[in-house]
């Protein structure tokens, strides 16, 4: 294959030239500028003493950066903390009242003129019957009051549901800003018949009913009209008692799992979500001591880990690897119900009875919705600290601006305490910086060291070769082999 045709870039214009040149004389002042900003917000030692009458402003200045340091390692701690408690998405259990309630129509009882006696059937006349589930989210208020009143009344079963079928409640009315509803629980429902004894009358139709959620659109923030509903409502033909399985499918967020036996028996948990699974898991590793010593990647199985893995040791980083295969679809919550045709139920004052079941249900913790996350992303917050940070800055002026003023005092100071003194130690210092900077200087850390640097040149007793760290020093360099070697 041959490479395409080689495209030249075109030479660049003057004027071009020129915009590219102020570019970057443009960025390369902004980098200057931005490294001579002073950020030392700390006062220099002895300001306090050189400040007539005002002593304290200095103290109470060094106080109020310490409270300061103190209040915003306390801050970040916190505002981390709260960060954490919002990534865990942290829920809450509620009740999910459900009412599955049936009416009917052109039942053969409900005409009046006709005679099942007789051939002679109307062509119009086909009976029909219409089922409603209908759930709403029960407040806390609500769930006070059913667990006071209908105690006696409920039977619990294995999907954590409740059901009181003698109960006369009526559904309670969706209140307003409500933001949870029926479909938001569940990602599927199906509606499955038993098999009718036949009569002979009318041929009973059994087709399963199936309801999916549909996919969010990427485009749209609210769920369609198909998936955002509190009432479900299917008709029917047939005149014969049916008994129904309404199955419904937990959509969760993160999802949740049930988990196997084996895997059940060494995190203690039926149902969990694959974060706590493996989570879980490592917990357990760390309990049992079973990480070997010289490598905590690795992990010794006892028997309950052999029974999970099937090997005698593991890897902690391939834990989501042994859990995968665990982890089950959680099975549907089942709610069995019978649709009543007969005239007997129908005919009752206080018909249509509905049958009524409670489902434990996760939303997310109001706090968390309410506060936590509208205070991580608060939009002034950053604007705040914009503004920190330009009062940090200005404060840094001035600091750089007391310090200048701090070298000018001491500066004076010494030169009218002794003229003559100050004169000599800063003519030698002087002459020290030249030699270094020339290149001249017998030793560049002393006078780095020791601005005065005449001290070096003198020695004897009480001089700075008398010293216990100059004496260290020269003992080290003669312990050295290489010096030693070289000045044989």
């Amino acid at each position: 294959m041959s490479a395409g045709p080689a495209h030249h870039q075109l030479p660049m214009t003057q004027a071009q030239i020129q915009q590219e040149s102020h570019r970057r004389e443009a960025v390369n002042h902004l980098a200057k500028l931005r490294s001579r900003k002073p950020t030392d917000k700390t006062l220099p030692d002895g300001v306090e003493e050189t400040l007539v009458g005002e002593g304290d402003v200095a103290v109470a200045y060094k106080k109020l950066r310490d409270f300061e340091r103190r209040l915003d390692a306390t801050m970040s701690r916190k505002r981390l903390d709260i960060v954490d408690s919002v990534s865990r998405n942290a829920k809450r259990h509620k009740t999910l009242r459900v009412w599955i309630t049936n009416t009917v129509e052109d039942q053969y009882w409900q005409n009046n003129n006709f005679n099942v006696d007789s051939f002679d059937f109307p062509s119009n006349l086909e009976s029909t019957y219409r089922v409603k589930i209908e759930g709403r989210l029960l407040d806390d208020e609500d769930e006070t009051t059913r667990d006071e009143e209908d105690e006696d009344k409920m039977d619990t079963t294995e999907d954590n549901t409740k059901t009181a079928t003698k109960s006369g409640a009526k559904p309670v009315p969706a209140k307003p800003g409500q933001r949870y509803r029926f479909s938001h629980f569940f990602k599927a429902l199906t509606v499955d018949f038993d098999q009718p004894t036949a009569s002979g009358r009318l041929p009973v139709d059994t087709t399963s009913i199936e309801w999916k959620k549909p996919e969010r659109t990427p485009a749209g923030s609210n769920l369609p009209a198909s998936a955002d509903f509190d009432e479900l409502t299917f008709k029917r033909h047939g005149d014969e008692n049916v008994n129904i399985t309404i199955n419904l499918y937990r959509h969760e967020d993160p999802e949740r799992y049930e988990l196997s036996p084996e895997l059940s028996d060494v995190i203690d948990m039926s149902e969990a979500t694959r974060q706590e699974a493996v989570a879980g898991l490592f917990e357990y590793i760390k309990l049992m001591k079973l990480q070997e010593d010289d490598e905590k990647r690795n992990f010794r199985c006892d028997d309950l880990l052999q029974k999970l893995i099937g090997r005698d040791s593991g890897h902690i980083p391939q834990l989501n690897e042994y859990v995968t295969p665990h982890l089950r679809p959680l099975p549907p919550i089942k709610l069995p119900y019978t649709i009543r045709v007969d005239q007997e139920f129908h005919s009752a004052p206080d018909a249509p009875k509905p049958t009524i079941y409670d489902i434990r249900v996760s939303v997310d913790d109001p706090l968390r919705s309410k506060h936590l996350v509208p205070f991580i992303h608060n939009p002034s917050y950053a604007q705040t600290l914009r503004e920190i940070h330009q009062l940090d800055e200005s404060l840094a002026v001035l600091i750089q601006a007391v310090g200048d003023s701090k070298a000018k005092h001491t500066f004076l100071t010494s030169m009218a305490t002794d003229p003559v003194g100050f004169v000599k130690n800063w003519l030698s210092s002087q002459k020290r910086d030249l030699e270094v900077i020339m290149g001249e200087a017998t030793r560049a850390g002393a006078a780095a060291e020791d601005p005065v640097g005449d001290e070096w040149k003198r020695g004897g007793k009480g001089s700075v070769w008398d010293t216990s760290n100059a004496r260290e020093s020269v003992n080290v360099l003669l312990s050295k082999q290489g010096f030693a070697a070289g000045h044989r």
